[in-house]
């Protein structure tokens, strides 16, 4: 269940309060949820309860448990609990995690990209280009985009050049908006710190996928830090993105080579004998890394409507690490002489899910997702 389907259903939920006059509110447009503030408040949290609360004439509380009653057994929804004022906390069940699984590998380069049959958006920044120049844009690449498909930031003959920052953050809105699903002109340019340094200067000394990493990740107020050289470790956040997806292709090699592959299923452990379960419960881990892979095509539109690659960046930075996190507690292949079991191909489909989600953020950066590493 991605946050799109939940806040329909959460909306369902208070049409039908109100048309069975539980509830005496004009139904909002739409529902906002989102990840809670902290682990161990579930997968996702509204605080609808709190908006309704003053035009119902009832406290949130109550309100929250006229919907929380409503939504109890919803298929997909494990627990729905009150916290606070009134806030809905969401715990989603196995089975959602398995049907987001199944529908990030059935989609894969679709996941996230709503771009099939509409014409790339012509121009995402303004007509009035900020201080820092206007973006030179050849044309839009669907992989990694070579230096010369974009300004190098040099200036020409009688007119300045846009940076390389605007360069690349120019021709990555474009990308983004897109997959984002937008056609024709949108108004507006970030106001970007610049850079001194031209686009080809950066490209020569860190590599094309650093120095694009490192032009897209800071926001657009925030100064670009330019490292002295690229660091190829786990500390360096663009390095351990592109880590990930490799991992993610390993895990898939080497489960071709134990003979078995992946199909979506419970990722838990074995229940114990007799216990009248397959599976334990998936573990916290595993609903972390559902709940990042199932934004990601929030992430991808609001990244195209706020101007803002960096929050795709962001994204994957945590993806990255919420699947090293799961791979720690859920080993997705057998170990030792242990026989490759339903369990490990459920792990593996979950991982390639992820890696789905990591080659697709990465391409609309135009930052390569590598096999090997």
């Amino acid at each position: 269940m991605t946050p799109a389907e939940l806040s329909r259903t959460v909306l369902r939920s208070v049409r039908g309060a109100v048309e069975e006059r539980e509830l005496s509110v004009p139904v909002p447009a739409r529902i906002v949820v989102q990840p809670p503030p902290r682990p161990g408040c579930g997968d996702y949290a509204s605080n609808v309860a709190l908006q309704l609360a003053k035009p119902a004439g009832r406290p949130a509380r109550e309100v929250a448990e006229i919907l929380r009653k409503r939504l109890a057994g919803t298929p997909g929804i494990d627990r729905v609990e009150i916290a606070g004022p009134g806030f809905l906390n969401f715990t989603l069940g196995d089975g959602a995690l398995v049907a987001l699984v199944r529908d990030v590998l059935a989609q894969g380069t679709a996941y996230g990209d709503r771009s099939a049959g509409n014409r790339p958006v012509a121009d995402l920044v303004s007509a009035d280009p900020a201080p820092v120049g206007r973006v030179s844009i050849d044309r839009v690449s669907t992989g990694p985009a070579p230096v010369g498909r974009v300004s190098t930031g040099r200036a020409s003959a009688g007119r300045p050049g846009p940076g390389a920052r605007a360069a690349v953050v120019g021709e990555v809105l474009e990308r983004i908006g897109a997959a984002a699903g937008w056609t024709g002109r949108a108004d507006g340019h970030p106001a970007l710190v610049p850079v001194p340094d031209d686009l080809a200067t950066l490209t020569a000394r860190l590599g094309t996928d650093e120095a694009r990493w490192i032009l897209l990740r800071p926001a657009a107020h925030d100064p670009v830090r330019v490292p002295e050289r690229p660091v190829q470790r786990e500390s360096n956040p663009r390095f351990r993105v592109q880590y990930a997806h490799a991992r993610t292709r390993a895990l898939v090699r080497n489960a071709a080579d134990l003979g078995f592959l992946s199909e979506p299923g419970g990722v838990g452990a074995p229940a114990a004998a007799g216990s009248g379960a397959e599976f334990r419960p998936a573990p916290a881990s595993a609903h972390a890394l559902h709940t990042l892979l199932a934004g990601h095509p929030s992430v991808v539109e609001a990244a195209a409507r706020l101007r803002a690659p960096d929050r795709l960046v962001r994204h994957l930075e945590a993806t990255a690490d919420a699947f090293f996190r799961w791979h720690d507690d859920c080993p997705p292949l057998p170990v030792g002489e242990q026989k490759p079991l339903a369990v490990h191909r459920a792990r593996l489909a979950l991982a390639e899910a992820a890696g789905t989600v990591l080659a697709n953020g990465l391409r609309l950066l135009g930052i390569s997702a590598p096999e090997h590493l």
